[in-house]
């Protein structure tokens, strides 16, 4: 099994994936700047240490009710970060300690049901198939997967930040309050999904 491009494949696919972690780095982008993006673009690093052991230490999938669970914490978070985007009122860029940006971008992946369901659908076996063929396997796999995952969305950081040069402010508003009802939808859509079972 050629774990190398099965990484790559799986990372291209996973960072071009809109989804929650890819509107925050967005907004956050065009609020606060490249480095403030980026710090949220980071965060798969971080959480998927719990994630991936979660996936690797369980035989199945999680249980229905606890990915519900999850998925409504995701949503209600989600949600959270829309109605904040959405108080936003300025054209100049926002400040904030790095570890606020850290800190969202953690919560935002961490409560997001999707990147368990990979790692303990997918990701998971795969990667302990890499690791009983060698560690170089794993290494193989895991490298490319989190260059394409994270250089993605470090690419759309270095987007965000520089295109709010090329508009005016009334537009940069549109833009943050586009971002920021499209968070709202996306938390509701989680709600809704997993209170239906449909997640």
């Amino acid at each position: 099994m050629d774990f190398l491009t099965i990484g790559f494949g799986l990372g291209l696919a996973a960072g071009l994936s809109p989804g929650p972690l890819h509107m925050l780095v967005l907004t956050t982008s065009m609020q606060r700047g490249l480095a403030a993006g980026l710090r949220v673009a980071i965060a798969p690093l971080l959480t998927d240490v719990f994630v991936i052991t979660a996936g690797l230490l369980t035989v199945g999938a999680l249980p229905d009710p606890a990915v519900r669970v999850l998925a409504v914490g995701g949503g209600l978070f989600i949600l959270y970060l829309g109605v904040d985007a959405l108080r936003w009122r300025s054209g100049e860029r926002e400040t904030a300690p790095p570890a606020a940006d850290l800190r969202r971008g953690f919560l935002t992946n961490l409560l997001n049901p999707h990147p368990w369901l990979f790692w303990l659908g997918v990701g998971g076996p795969l990667l302990r198939s890499a690791w009983d063929d060698s560690i170089a396997s794993a290494v193989a796999f895991l490298a490319p997967f989190y260059l394409l995952l994270v250089g993605t969305k470090a690419l759309l950081a270095v987007v965000a930040s520089r295109g709010t040069r090329f508009v005016d402010s009334a537009w940069y508003r549109r833009l943050i309050y586009a971002a920021a009802t499209a968070f709202m939808g996306m938390g509701v859509w989680l709600i809704v999904a997993a209170a239906g079972g449909t997640l």
